[in-house]
């Protein structure tokens, strides 16, 4: 009989590639992959657990997918990811509902788990951590044109806010080569932005190579003759490196884009966070990164309302935002995450302080990003064509600047000739609506 599968994928994007190698190997098992998860026999939640509200959002879903479970669209619910691998027995005892749970160690074991679960058999399996297979075929879940490279899984920086080393173990990197030899594979596949991820992927090749390696698999991914853009996540400020932002500044395909996490800048609270530097560092790191590539755009994330994180540190943090301008920033209320070290820090502030701090830092980027929209205006960009709104009747894409789920798009007419979705056109920015520019296709 063949079986119908649906996997929900949850979180982040190194997540999405854990789940792309699951629907491979359930291809390979001849199951059936279908992508509206009601309508198959068996369903795969694969959880997110990071923070508060993730582990909520993958709980919700558990009990959505349940409620078809019960009315028999269902056979049975699989709980795979960061939320098995994290909560282990206590996800079936607390969420009865679920036939299998599953830790990340077992993703290999997959099809046989479900074929049990698809018997009427409860299935927990928790294997070691350090078991989850890097390598192996993928189902690209991303549209045809761009796709997540994992260059290693893991993280070994025990950040104290952080639950990551506990879930995904240490970090292991993996082999320039089979990295080398999976981008080509995407790429004549028609993939033309290639997204480097990774826990920490300045942090690359340290534990295989015995020092860090991104510049290097960076100019080895430039060879790969079919990608146009490949775009660097996740780089932690202690190891930008010289070489690293010349390999960004001189390398074409390289667009000039940095996610780097900062969580804050004042010293003290980084400390507590087990982070290094302080405002004056990373002032000067920025300032740097921006002279050595005068058209780079900056991201960054930020936690508001860690212990201990007094008015003045705070209003430091603030100041930091309004000197610094980047270009994309992301702030999160701290969430307290049990058995972390932060978790036990005294002074944990109120929710409602959290919150409110969060959004004042917001707004205040908010303000920043519409100005820095308006001053773009006129000019001509490069966008990757992502669709056409029907409703609005133009189309959408992201220019160099913009990173797939996390940042805006731009909206342009383009007359009669339609341009492909996965094609690169040139658009010229006529006005902004909010922080997402809007513009006209330049003629060929």
């Amino acid at each position: 009989m063949e079986y119908k599968i649906g996997i929900v994928s949850l979180g982040c994007a190194k997540n999405q590639v854990d789940a792309e190698m699951l629907l491979a190997k359930l291809n390979d098992a001849h199951f059936r992959i279908v992508e509206d998860v009601a309508f198959s026999d068996a369903a795969i939640i694969n959880t997110c657990a990071f923070i508060e509200p993730a582990k909520q959002e993958s709980i919700e879903e558990i009990l959505e997918l349940a409620k078809l479970k019960a009315e028999g669209k269902i056979k049975c619910l699989i709980v795979t990811g960061c939320l098995a691998e994290r909560y282990r027995e206590e996800v079936m005892k607390q969420l009865p509902e679920v036939d299998a749970c599953v830790g990340i160690g077992a993703n290999d074991e997959i099809a046989d788990i479900i074929r049990e679960a698809l018997l009427g058999k409860k299935v927990e399996a928790f294997p070691p951590k350090e078991e989850l297979s890097l390598e192996g075929k993928r189902i690209q879940s991303t549209p045809r044109y761009y796709a997540y490279l994992k260059i290693a899984e893991g993280c070994d920086n025990h950040c104290t806010y952080c639950a990551i080393p506990m879930i995904r173990g240490r970090y292991r990197s993996r082999a320039i080569e089979k990295l080398k030899a999976e981008a080509e594979w995407l790429a004549d596949g028609g993939v033309r932005e290639l997204i480097i991820i990774a826990q920490d992927t300045s942090y690359y090749g340290t534990d295989l190579y015995g020092k860090p390696m991104l510049p290097e698999l960076l100019r080895e991914l430039c060879k790969v003759e079919k990608l146009k853009w490949i775009r660097v996540l996740y780089c932690y400020p202690e190891r930008i490196t010289d070489e690293l932002i010349d390999v960004i500044a001189e390398e074409d395909k390289i667009v000039k884009y940095l996610d780097l996490p900062l969580q804050h800048c004042n010293g003290e609270v980084l400390k507590r966070m087990n982070r290094k530097g302080d405002r004056e560092y990373l002032t000067a790191l920025l300032n740097k990164i921006r002279q050595r590539i005068p058209s780079v755009t900056l991201r960054s994330t930020l936690i508001a309302g860690f212990p201990g994180e007094t008015e003045e540190q705070f209003e430091e943090l603030c100041e930091f935002v309004r000197e610094m301008r980047f270009d994309r920033l992301g702030c999160f209320a701290y969430s307290q995450e049990e058995d972390t070290p932060a978790a036990r820090l005294p002074e944990q502030l109120d929710d409602d302080v959290k919150l409110r701090r969060a959004e004042i830092i917001t707004d205040i980027q908010q303000r920043i990003m519409e100005e820095l929209a308006a001053e773009k205006e006129g000019s001509v960009v490069e966008v990757l064509v992502e669709g056409f709104d029907k409703y609005a009747e133009c189309c959408f894409g992201r220019t160099a600047s913009d990173c797939p789920e996390v940042d805006g798009n731009i909206f342009f007419t383009c007359g009669e000739n339609r341009p492909q979705e996965g094609s690169f056109v040139k658009v010229r920015i006529t006005d902004c609506l909010g922080i997402d520019p809007v513009g006209e296709m330049e003629k060929v």
